[in-house]
């Protein structure tokens, strides 16, 4: 079970989130400081979330990874020193990332996240993984989600990535917004003076709550009914991408490989059919080009998804401003993301004065 704990903050670290402080509220930063996070892979994009995470000042981060440091991986990695090929990824990435926040716990471990019992998840406000196989994350989603545990999932392919949330039935959160101050019933100066306008040297907090669902729902919306269809043309491609990059993980428990580029692009070809077929769905929906941009971790699209991902898991564990629900994805070739739902269509927001 996790802790309860009185995040108390010290003069020191009032001084160190200073910023953040006057950013988002004490009481935001006291949720961080209270908080605990397991981080799964420590690819590029695990770099980036670790880097957000201690920078941000939650209570502690846990790096897991059984995964060791290639030349591959230290190009998109920065808490990788280049001298630690063969080493374990966790481990070679502790020092660099204690040292960007003394303040926070760092801890890693070398074991395989497939090992992991059941209580092992339990300590943890947060799980975030990246680069793990869609099983793995449909079993911890299932699990986290039991014992009211914050899950993200995100990985980078090539130009391609994508993160997703899940924060439970009920998440509850904050929202700064603008006054609106209402006119006098007094006044005499027609409809529009006697509208609400907005005070910019005011804000109000609004109490908002919003409800999330599973991975596996998100994952196996019905194409074949009415109303699916009717939405296809609004609905990301990036989507079905993801769904063609998870199964070639599963199929060959890694992810495109620069240097099997012929092979893995025709096992590409194949999934994207086998996939979009098996959703009733045509294979020109997602046409080939994507083949030649989804190889490898770049490191800026790292740095945008992680630090999109960063930014909902400090949001979540703060309870401050509206999170992204659920899927976000980026494609580095255009240059933008978007953000979208997939799963069980519910309430999504509700919103109290307070």
């Amino acid at each position: 079970m996790i802790e309860k704990e009185d995040p108390i903050i010290s003069e020191e670290e009032a001084a160190q989130y200073d910023r953040q402080i006057r950013l988002w509220g004490l009481d935001a930063q006291k949720r961080l400081r209270g908080s605990r996070v397991l981080l799964v892979g420590l690819g590029g994009l695990g770099a980036e979330v670790a880097k957000n995470l201690i920078l941000a000042g939650v209570k502690g981060v846990t790096l897991l990874d059984h995964e060791q440091v290639t030349v591959n991986s230290c190009r998109a990695q920065f808490l990788v020193p280049v001298t630690a090929q063969g080493k374990n990824r966790a481990q070679a990435s502790l020092e660099r990332a204690q040292y960007l926040n003394p303040m926070v716990e760092v801890r890693a471990y070398t074991d395989r996240v497939e090992d992991k019992p059941d209580d092992f998840f339990m300590q943890f406000n947060a799980v975030c993984l990246t680069g793990c196989s869609r099983d793995l994350m449909v079993r911890v989603d299932h699990l986290c989600s039991r014992h009211k545990i914050k899950v993200f999932c995100g990985n980078v392919y090539g130009y391609y990535g994508y993160m997703f949330s899940n924060l439970g039935q009920k998440h509850n959160y904050v929202e700064e917004r603008p006054k609106l101050v209402k006119p006098s019933e007094e006044s005499n100066d027609g409809p529009e003076a006697k509208r609400a306008k907005i005070d910019p040297n005011e804000t109000v907090m609004i109490k908002r709550k919003a409800s999330f669902c599973s991975l596996k729902e998100a994952l196996e919306v019905d194409w074949t009914n009415e109303k699916a269809k009717a939405g296809l043309k609004r609905t990301p491609v990036d989507y079905f991408l993801l769904h063609v990059l998870l199964k070639f993980r599963t199929d060959k428990g890694r992810d495109p490989d620069p240097e099997c580029f012929a092979e893995d692009s025709q096992l590409l070809r194949q999934i994207r059919d086998d996939v979009l077929e098996a959703m009733g769905l045509n294979a020109d929906l997602l046409t080939d080009d994507f083949i030649s941009y989804c190889f490898s971790e770049m490191a800026p699209v790292c740095a945008v998804v992680g630090g999109v991902l960063g930014q909902e898991v400090i949001k979540a564990l703060s309870q401050r401003d509206p999170p992204h629900r659920n899927f976000f994805f980026f494609d580095g070739c255009k240059g933008n993301g978007v953000v979208d739902y997939f799963g069980p269509q519910s309430t999504a927001l509700t919103a109290s004065l307070g």
